[in-house]
């Protein structure tokens, strides 16, 4: 989806449980506010590709969005070939994070409630640390690298209430900039359990590094090309933590996969023949594997200049965005799902809940130890 310098939004997030109900993910604090009482929280994700502010405020269903930001600052631009974060990278990616200081201090956000974190191109560069320390520093924001477990984790807890309730078995894919983590869950009771995940060193900016468009290519060129990426993209999936018979809940129309980021939310807006991006069109978007190809063919028609007049790509992700749907093409051919779930929500949506229910915590406690004080004895533990 096309990336701008972030508009407020008054959009709501409803996360539910794999069994379809609501999940409890908001209602911080001792008092257990929530609404407009609620104190605002923030997540800022510093990917390979985009920086990304979310703030938002407790509500009984999840959370209400108050604000967001999004900027693609290529940060990992020349990693793969040098193995250090560019100068020029870090800039654009420092000025975005001090756009995102500014966010933060207008509305009032407690440090103790703005949760920011880089994933794999601070994870892989060698001078990563240190421009995180140089972003401490100068904006006062506090960057945790945090390693491709909890990236997952994180990606799967943003897409919950995304699952069929029906499935039996489902693949989230967190297209990154840097990395592509793949996490498959397995029905167990009324919810969901891990079943395993990989992180693969692959994401649209290595992959379209690895692979650049040939200029001018006609028709055979390009789709030599194409199956290039995808071909990368398959050897590097190629071993799969679970065992062989899982893909038998996807060959049968048993499971499906959720995507998650730019590379399915662009397919999507491309499917749709969206005139401009539209967020609540696209997220929770049900597309088949056939939909998904149709809509990478539009885009190799298109050509560089036509993709980047599309307002659903812009000039921005124009030379990424077909990386992105080669990952997603080698994804769906090793795991032949006919129903993919457009997710354009993820590691942010996931940060804010985890960070929230932690508020939820000392005021259970003090209700469980009330309880035990009194003259009747123990109660149940508030849920």
């Amino acid at each position: 989806m096309p990336e701008t310098d972030g508009a407020s939004s008054r959009s709501r997030s409803q996360p539910r449980r794999p069994d379809g109900e609501r999940a409890r993910g908001g209602a911080p604090g001792g008092a257990g506010a929530s609404g407009r009482d609620a104190p605002l929280y923030g997540a800022l994700d510093l990917g390979t590709n985009n920086c990304r502010l979310l703030i938002a405020r407790p509500a009984k269903d999840g959370f209400r969005v108050v604000d967001s930001f999004s900027r693609i600052v290529r940060l990992g631009e020349g990693l793969s070939r040098t193995g250090r974060l560019d100068d020029n990278a870090m800039e654009r990616a420092y000025e975005a994070l001090v756009l995102c200081g500014e966010r933060v201090a207008k509305r009032g956000i407690d440090p103790s409630r703005l949760v920011a974190v880089a994933t794999q191109a601070c994870r892989q560069a060698e001078n990563g640390g240190a421009f995180v320390e140089r972003v401490r520093q100068g904006t006062g924001l506090k960057l945790r690298i945090i390693d491709p477990v909890e990236e997952a984790r994180l990606a799967v807890q943003g897409c919950l209430n995304l699952f069929d309730p029906k499935a039996e078995a489902i693949l989230v894919v967190d297209v990154g900039g840097g990395s592509t983590e793949l996490s498959w869950l397995r029905r167990d009771g009324s919810t969901f359990a891990l079943e395993g995940w990989i992180s693969a060193p692959i994401g649209v900016v290595t992959l379209a590094e690895r692979h650049p468009e040939p200029v001018g290519a006609r028709n055979g060129e390009l789709t030599h090309w194409y199956e290039a990426m995808v071909a990368d993209m398959g050897a590097a999936i190629a071993d799969s933590p679970v065992e062989p018979a899982f893909r038998d809940f996807f060959v049968q129309g048993r499971a499906h996969m959720v995507g998650t980021s730019g590379a399915i939310t662009s397919l999507a807006g491309i499917h749709l023949g969206l005139g401009r991006y539209q967020r609540n069109l696209v997220d929770g978007l049900w597309m088949t594997r056939g939909d998904c190809e149709a809509a990478a063919d539009k885009l190799k028609a298109m050509g560089p200049a036509g993709r980047a007049a599309e307002s659903c790509i812009g000039p921005d992700r124009a030379d990424l965005v077909l990386a992105g749907a080669a990952i997603m093409e080698a994804v769906q051919r090793a795991w032949p799902s006919e129903r993919v779930r457009v997710a354009d929500r993820g590691l942010r949506e996931g940060l804010l809940l985890e960070r929230m229910r932690e508020d939820r915590k000392p005021a259970k406690r003090r209700r469980r130890r009330r309880g035990r004080g009194g003259a009747g004895g123990s109660q149940p533990p508030a849920t």
